[in-house]
């Protein structure tokens, strides 16, 4: 709440970055909207995608995981949890569906928070679920030597309740106001939320829920299609770096949250350019198209993949052109065949294609 304290000290001049950050967010935004209406089989192809990545890479950031191919069966809920990681999984997957489906219709109150936690946590039972921390904690970090240092010290657990209270009351005055952009609200929320470190366990999963949450509610769906949590896993030592730089002096109300703020939009950026290269690959001739189908088999999460998953990720390939392609790089040895027909399956050798 530290930041919504002051925030013309804090955003009332933005820097020239945060600006350029900003325009660029918008502008991807109008040309994703202009896509959502032209291809809606490729966009349901990317939400698919995106779906299972956020899943897994959320997770993975507070070192959950489980294999590839249980990911993919839990979030497509073809299977049950079989230990707490799997249970932690799911229960991600299951906030995460809430959030696409509902996020307009979501009261932003403290009450709303709590429970979305008690349902990321729905499968393990724990009995402080959905409730504030009922001890202090701290934020603390590994160094490559095993030792371990302080990064933060948050709220203290006597003070989450008030703390989390005001966060919410200065955050929806200052988003009905409409005087700042509301991309910086949300980024000041997470950076508030994630200080205030108001659960026992759970937080930065929660801040990157409710951050789509928010993003969703301002009109931003890029979170949708490509998956925000993957692009911060894969840029794991900035995310926390950034957070560490404006963290400091936070609860005097001293700290500088541009670093912070920097990082975030950074990443949205990076997600609407991630969209427009995927959409345009398949909507711009045949050479694009062949490089959206390797771009799927590189990347895609699981070693094995199906016909039909090639087809979901790439609708404006011919089946004709798509299996002259399959063999093509089966010759090359980059994939070979698992089983044939109509559920045909290959399987990845490489990704040097």
């Amino acid at each position: 709440m530290q930041t919504f304290r002051n925030l013309d000290k804090h955003l009332g001049l933005v820097p020239a970055q945060l600006a350029q950050q900003l325009s660029a967010i918008d502008i991807g935004r109008g040309r994703q909207e202009a896509f959502r209406h032209q291809h809606p089989a490729l966009l349901e192809s990317l939400r698919h995608v995106a779906m299972i990545q956020s899943v897994e890479a959320s997770n993975a950031i507070e070192a959950i995981t489980a294999p590839t191919e249980r990911v993919i069966e839990l979030v497509e809920q073809k299977t049950t949890p079989a230990n707490r990681s799997e249970q932690e999984i799911a229960g991600y997957r299951a906030v995460l569906d809430t959030i696409h489906s509902s996020a307009l219709g979501i009261p932003f109150t403290p009450g709303v928070v709590e429970q979305l936690h008690r349902d990321l946590h729905q499968f393990s039972g724990v009995r402080w679920a959905g409730r504030w921390k009922s001890s202090d904690n701290t934020v603390t970090e590994k160094l490559p030597d095993g030792t371990e240092v302080v990064r933060f010290t948050p709220v203290s657990a006597f003070q989450t309740p008030a703390a989390m209270e005001e966060l919410h009351e200065r955050f929806n005055s200052a988003w009905d106001a409409d005087t700042y952009h509301r991309l910086l609200l949300i980024g000041c929320y997470a950076l508030d939320f994630l200080i205030i470190h108001p659960f026992n366990d759970g937080n930065g999963r929660m801040s990157r829920l409710l951050t789509l949450l928010l993003l969703y509610k301002g009109g931003y769906e890029v979170g949708r299609f490509i998956s925000i949590e993957k692009l911060i896993e894969k840029s794991a030592e900035t995310y926390y770096d950034s957070l560490s730089k404006s963290t400091a002096g936070w609860h005097e109300g001293e700290h500088d949250p541009r670093p912070w703020l920097s990082y975030y939009l950074g990443v949205l950026v990076a997600a609407h350019r991630e969209f427009e290269e995927r959409v345009g690959a398949s909507t711009s001739g045949r050479g694009a198209k062949a490089a959206l189908v390797k771009q799927f088999i590189r990347s895609n999460l699981s070693e094995t993949f199906r016909i039909e998953d090639v087809r979901r990720a790439a609708p404006g390939v011919s089946s004709v052109y798509l299996t002259r392609l399959l063999g093509d790089l089966r010759r090359a040895g980059a994939i070979e065949l698992v089983s044939q027909g109509r559920s045909a399956t290959w399987r990845r050798v490489h990704t040097n294609f």
